[in-house]
């Protein structure tokens, strides 16, 4: 018994009395660096771009191998200090890179379950320039500094807007409702940030993340942009059930987030710990160009924004507690990668995976009264899938060109640190032989994949790790748009030229 609570106490002494205080992007990488040498089996360390001024926006990722995508394990990733005067979150994900790497050497067995079950992408900073200048004015009552990139322009209002694509085609009653960069139509220019940061959403099937910020407390959820055009209406997505159900899963694991005891910040007076410590964006406020709303619009990945205090930039003396407050809260929520379902599709005859399968998803847990969700994701390069879902029962369907459709039924509970349910799917490809004349003519023969079983039909001779070159570069062939020309412009039809 001495023995265990010895450890115990080695395990948090470090986080107790560990300095705290805002390190430099030349720290910064340091300390990423000293991160990976402590850990070098499960860590990497790699550049998704520069910033305006040329600073390495360094991302460390957790796996148990890194620089692969593996088979049927969930990409995730946590974004921070994406405006530079706001660098809590920057701190927590440093902070969180060490506590991860120190857990997994001392064995604790939450801690590696997860790296083991998940790919985790860290990047701290999404704003070094803005970070410089916030970092020289810090504590200078000048807390506007620095939350422009270089080129003074706002990187949370400036991704393409596919809010406004959507709601033109929900009112034109056209059902596309996911992937939208392919029905893009202007011209825009794009700052390296996210030219580097939508590229990376893009090129790496990630599954969940959460975007770091400041100024008040709170778990906010798409859509950011309403609706009506007025400056707050509330404006969920077809998900919104599991946004909900993703921003709780860090508010009531924060230490005071969903509190009703406390107070609203002092700058926006807003409740909300009435509503859990969460808010709907456009119901908070309207804006466009919002990076978790092109999340969820542009690939399959669900971002929520997280808004970890008050006072940006706090004095240093307050990062001990922060990193305390927030601690439980960043672990519970990427569990959350591993709710829902997941699974492989496979071509029947060939057992070769099909990339860029639709998957689409009715809960009928009331069954008198089924609903669509609208909003689809697709399969990785390797026929691999993960969709987020609320505990239910729910009808599932994989479709795609030249395949019958394959149909489940699927009962999801989300136990607590268990993985997702398999889902598997074997299409058999379609045959001309089933209709009469042309393929308009009516069909005689309709095979259906239609076992309710989990993963009887699952092809498991699929090997549990596929390398992708380029670091999985190429993992969803439908993400293949968002490649820019050299001046970084989104050209026609969301189509992008390296």
């Amino acid at each position: 018994m001495a023995h265990f609570l010895l450890g115990a106490l080695l395990a948090i002494l470090p986080w107790c009395f560990a300095e705290y205080r805002y390190h430099s992007n030349e720290q910064l990488n340091k300390l990423l660096s000293d991160v990976h040498s402590r850990c070098p089996t499960v860590t990497r360390i790699y550049s998704i771009g520069d910033s305006v001024e040329g600073r390495s926006l360094s991302v460390i990722e957790f796996s148990l191998h890194p620089g692969k995508h593996e088979l049927l394990k969930p990409e995730f990733k946590y974004v921070a200090n994406m405006h530079g005067n706001e660098a809590i979150g920057r701190e927590l994900l440093l902070r969180l890179a060490e506590y991860l790497c120190d857990m997994f050497n001392q064995r604790d067995p939450a801690v590696q379950k997860l790296i083991n079950i998940t790919r985790i992408h860290l990047l701290p900073s999404m704003n070094p320039d803005g970070f410089e200048k916030a970092l020289h004015y810090h504590g200078k009552d000048k807390w506007t500094v620095g939350r422009n990139n270089a080129h003074d322009v706002d990187l949370n209002r400036a991704f393409p807007d596919l809010d406004s694509l959507l709601y033109l085609f929900e009112r034109r009653g056209i059902p596309l409702n996911s992937h939208l960069l392919d029905y893009m139509s202007e011209s825009s220019e794009l700052e390296p940030e996210v030219r580097a940061v939508g590229r990376w959403i893009l090129l790496i099937p990630f599954v969940l993340s959460a975007n770091l910020h400041e100024g008040d407390l709170v778990a906010n959820y798409p859509f950011d942009l309403s609706r009506d055009g007025s400056d707050q209406e509330y404006s969920g997505t077809s998900d919104d059930s599991v946004f909900k159900y993703l921003a709780l899963a860090y508010s009531t694991r924060h230490a005071s987030m969903s509190s009703p005891r406390r107070q609203p910040c002092p700058m926006t007076h807003e409740n909300f710990s009435i509503y859990g410590g969460i808010t709907n964006g456009a119901n908070w406020y309207s804006f466009r160009g919002g990076m978790q709303d092109f999340n969820y619009l542009a690939s399959n990945c669900f971002e929520v924004t997280l808004e970890l205090g008050c006072e940006k930039m706090p004095a240093e003396s307050t990062l001990g507690k922060l990193w305390l407050d927030n601690k439980e809260a960043l672990l519970n929520f990427m569990w959350q990668v591993h709710i829902g379902i997941k699974g492989v599709v496979l071509d029947a005859r060939t057992g070769k995976p099909l990339a860029s399968v639709k998957i689409a998803v009715q809960n009928i847990t009331d069954s008198r009264n089924p609903v669509p969700i609208k909003h689809n994701v697709i399969t990785a390069m390797n026929g691999d899938y993960w969709r987020l879902l609320t505990p239910g029962v729910y009808n599932v369907t994989a479709v795609v060109d030249g395949y019958w459709p394959g149909h489940k039924v699927v009962k999801v509970t989300n136990p607590h640190l268990v993985e997702a349910v398999r889902l598997n799917f074997a299409l058999t490809p379609i045959d001309r032989s089933y209709f009469i004349g042309d393929e308009s003519s009516v069909v005689i023969n309709h095979p259906v994949d239609d076992d309710d079983d989990d993963d009887e039909d699952a092809d498991d001779s699929v090997d549990e790790v596929i390398p992708l070159e380029n670091d999985g570069v190429e993992a969803n062939e439908a993400n293949r748009y968002f490649v820019l020309n050299d001046n970084g412009a989104l050209n026609e039809i969301g189509q992008y030229l390296i």
